[in-house]
């Protein structure tokens, strides 16, 4: 039984660094219509230079699990680029998983992308919750009395 414990963990070891190279070499491969040319990020984003990668703890018996988990371990890295950065707003963003019976372990690639003047989005959003902050502080002194 001991080396059946071995080989289960060298194959499990095996899949996952191969999952890995699969979702790292997805990221840069070229289109596969060479008619279309390759599209950027939207117009309207500023992207970071490189994709992130993020996958959950390990092996999930529910695959929707481990595709969140992975999505969420991504978003966690990603917002150490921008904070803004959102799953939905990801350029390239892609969920491959790896399946060992019936569990799964997924892993989420995806360039960090965040909307073009984000300072001035998030100046703008200081404004509004500076009024909120005088009208909340206003609007509780006539509760109190």
């Amino acid at each position: 039984m001991p080396n059946s414990a071995a080989l289960r963990r060298s194959l499990l070891a095996a899949a996952l660094v191969a999952a890995a190279a699969t979702v790292s070499s997805r990221a840069a491969e070229p289109p596969a219509d060479p008619a279309m040319p390759p599209q950027g990020p939207p117009a309207n984003m500023e992207c970071a230079a490189e994709p992130v990668t993020g996958s959950g703890p390990g092996f999930l018996s529910s695959r929707d699990a481990s595709e969140q988990d992975a999505r969420d371990a991504w978003l966690d890295k990603a917002k150490a680029v921008y904070a803004e950065a959102a799953w939905g707003t990801a350029y390239q963003a892609g969920v491959s998983c790896v399946v060992q019976g019936l569990y799964s372990k997924c892993f989420a690639v995806g360039v960090p992308c965040k909307p073009k003047g984000g300072a001035a989005a998030q100046s703008g959003g200081d404004a509004q919750s500076g009024g909120d902050a005088q009208s909340g502080g206003a609007g509780d002194a006539p509760k109190a009395e």
